[in-house]
């Protein structure tokens, strides 16, 4: 299996991502964009603001696409308790 490398999209992407768009017969992306990057080419991206997607429709992208869904969501963080924390008394010496 051909390594894939997940990163965020930069200026010099901005040719590949038109292309791959009118590959998928799509609009490009626009602002926050996530690219999956398999065997040195741009096989899909994610748009982070809105969740659109595009991807080569000449090779298989499935995977491609699950992978950016998974990086692209929101890192969940534990719920703190609604009681607030006691602060942390000095050991007394005996």
């Amino acid at each position: 299996m051909t390594p894939v490398l997940v990163r965020p999209a930069r200026d010099v992407d901005t040719v590949d991502l038109v292309n791959l768009a009118r590959l998928d017969s799509a609009r490009p992306l626009t602002g926050e964009v996530l690219l999956a990057v398999q065997g040195g080419e741009v096989a899909a991206a994610m748009s982070l603001d809105t969740g659109a997607v595009v991807a080569d429709p000449l090779r298989p992208t499935a995977h491609l696409v699950e992978l950016l869904r998974t990086a692209g969501r929101p890192v969940s963080r534990p719920r703190r308790s609604a009681r607030p924390l006691r602060a942390l008394r000095p050991l007394r010496s005996a």
